[in-house]
């Protein structure tokens, strides 16, 4: 199919993504309150500040007692149990057309689907988890799973147990607005287990008066992957994560540590391994009002031994990389906005010069209904020099 052609059929499923349509479903919290999703999310899945007080409150009204009949009267002051199962569905969809060798013009629908539920436990615990049904077309399965405790000794120190992104204290990758990831938390040599996505382990936060958030996190330091013999780590080492952050008006800035031992398999038949000790460490940044937005991230990480092969036969060696992303969000009316603005930059290198992402995006969003947005999106390779367009649709219900 010709280039020419393939933009003609673009643009007009494009146009027909934006004929009006009616939602009737709404979203697993907005039902349950009989609140609308606006409450929380300013442009889905981009948080408000008071849904993040919702979602740091073990996903209670922070400000009001639940709708009543909300809970099943079971005449047992210890038990509180939902009277609807919270549950919802999201679901993402996209139309993608890029220079490539094959699947230029590729239908991505579904791009994801997802099964969550959240809601508390009890007055000062809570849940939250979701499962993937669909990750472009594979079965990923549990992501985030965790009980979180709140207020913990009625203070404001919060503990949250289970499986989570280790980068969630600075930028959610699960609310950003654009389809192009934050590729700077998941950067790593492909021999390391270790990234800043999704880990098993503690994480506990505490929030002082004067706008500091300390969090620290005790984590396997491998991923989520399917546990040998019951047992989930691949090793005996650990990995810790800190961080600091100080709001000062319209700027918060944050400092961030992460830490960890892996054992790594050398290839030999006898089963060897190394150590290899991980440190990743960075300053963040946010600067804006509810109209402009700006974010910013930089990592430096280092790997002291990764196995690799050389003439004198199995040696290790050091790496150095460093990550930058960068987002720009504008809501045009902040937070009653039915449309959107986001550009996202991402670069990674090695200590070498040697660039191994770096990307330039572009997106627009727009509401259609509270529960469902419309994206166009354009992302440019810079040292490949090819962009790649996507329009589609992010929905829950």
């Amino acid at each position: 199919m010709k280039l020419h052609t393939t933009t003609i059929l673009l643009c007009i499923i494009g146009v027909l993504l934006l004929l009006p349509d009616q939602s009737s479903a709404i979203p697993a919290f907005a039902r349950k309150y009989n609140i609308s999703c606006s409450t929380c999310h300013s442009v889905a899945p981009k948080l408000k500040e008071y849904g993040e007080d919702f979602a740091g409150n073990a996903f209670n009204l922070p400000d009001a007692p639940p709708p009543a009949r909300t809970y099943v009267d079971a005449g047992d002051d210890m038990l509180l149990l939902h009277r609807f199962f919270p549950i919802a569905i999201r679901f993402d969809g996209f139309l993608q057309l890029a220079d490539r060798d094959h699947g230029k013009l590729d239908f991505q629908s579904p791009y994801g689907v997802k099964l969550l539920s959240g809601g508390p436990i009890s007055e000062h615990v809570g849940y939250y988890m979701y499962f993937y049904m669909n990750e472009r077309g594979e079965v990923t399965g549990l992501e985030d799973a965790y009980v979180h405790f709140n207020n913990i000794f009625n203070s404001n120190l919060d503990i949250m147990v289970g499986q989570f992104q280790v980068c969630d204290p600075l930028f959610k990758r699960e609310l950003r607005l654009t389809l192009e990831d934050y590729e700077v938390y998941k950067m790593r040599p492909s021999a390391s287990h270790a990234t800043l996505t999704y880990d098993r382990g503690i994480m506990m936060t505490y929030g002082l008066d004067f706008g500091l958030d300390l969090s620290a996190q005790a984590l396997n330091g491998s991923g989520i992957g399917h546990a040998e013999n019951k047992i989930f780590d691949v090793d005996n080492g650990k990995a810790f994560a800190f961080r600091a952050s100080q709001s000062l008006g319209p700027v918060r800035i944050g400092g961030f540590l992460y830490t960890a031992d892996e054992a790594l398999p050398t290839g030999n038949i006898n089963g060897e391994t190394v150590t290899n000790a991980v440190t990743i460490f960075g300053p963040d940044l946010t600067i804006g009002n509810d109209h402009l937005e700006l974010n910013a991230q930089y990592l430096m990480r280092t790997d002291d031994a990764i196995p690799a092969l050389a003439l004198s036969g199995l040696t290790t060696m050091k790496t150095e990389m460093n990550g930058i992303m960068v987002e720009l969000l504008y809501l045009p009316d902040a937070n009653k906005s039915t449309w959107n603005l986001a550009a996202l930059y991402n670069r990674i290198e090695q200590k070498d010069g040697a660039v191994l992402y770096h990307t330039a995006t572009a997106s627009a969003g727009y509401l259609l209904a509270r529960n469902l947005r419309l994206v166009g999106e354009v992302t440019y390779d810079i040292e490949l020099e090819k962009p790649k367009l996507s329009v589609g649709f992010v929905s829950a219900f």
